[in-house]
């Protein structure tokens, strides 16, 4: 998901910008993977839309350059992240319900379902107490079995934007760990 064009590149490169190239900043939907891309040239790719990366007719995107870090977002792409994330969080829903349903204790005395922000020990209790008469359905489902529950996918989307924030976080439940510095594998 493009996250921010940047007709430009960076800023704070010290060339002229006619001899800067364009790049498109953007996040994998599956494992949040925060991207710097080249695009294919002539292509402008329009902030939120979903692109490819390859040889086909529909591709947009050339090649990855690099993973980065949040901190190398540009204040747009920090600004978008956060859409973005609700808006994957709400297509794959079934993915993120399945947590609710699945998710189990980490250890003797922290559960999983703590990790998301406003989830505490009542909270909790709440949620498991009703996944034992059935696995919820959905996030209405949720909401409408578990009263002091509101907008899961809100708290699921702030627990990913969270862990892509911090690359030292203890417990990473949606995304994948950050490259260590000086690392430059895409």
């Amino acid at each position: 998901m493009v996250l921010d064009y940047l007709p430009y590149g960076h800023l704070t490169e010290a060339m002229s910008s006619y001899q800067k190239r364009s790049l498109v900043q953007g996040v994998g939907d599956t494992n949040f993977v925060l991207m710097e891309m080249t695009p294919k040239e002539g292509v402008v790719p329009q902030v939120g839309q979903k692109v490819y990366i390859g040889t086909g007719e529909r591709d947009v995107i050339d090649h990855v350059n690099r993973r980065i870090s949040y901190d190398e977002l540009s204040n747009s792409s920090k600004i978008e992240l956060t859409f973005q994330i609700q808006k994957i969080v709400l297509d794959k829903e079934e993915r993120y319900v399945r947590f609710f349903n699945d998710a189990g204790p980490l250890t003797t005395r922290m559960h999983a379902l703590e990790l998301l922000p406003g989830i505490g020990k009542k909270l909790m209790w709440a949620i498991l107490n009703e996944r034992k008469k059935g696995p919820f359905k959905s996030f209405n489902d949720l909401t409408e079995r578990v009263k002091s529950l509101h907008n899961p996918e809100k708290l699921i989307a702030r627990r990913i934007e969270d862990e892509l924030m911090d690359d030292k976080i203890k417990y990473r439940i949606f995304t994948t760990e950050p490259r260590p510095p000086g690392d430059r594998r895409r």
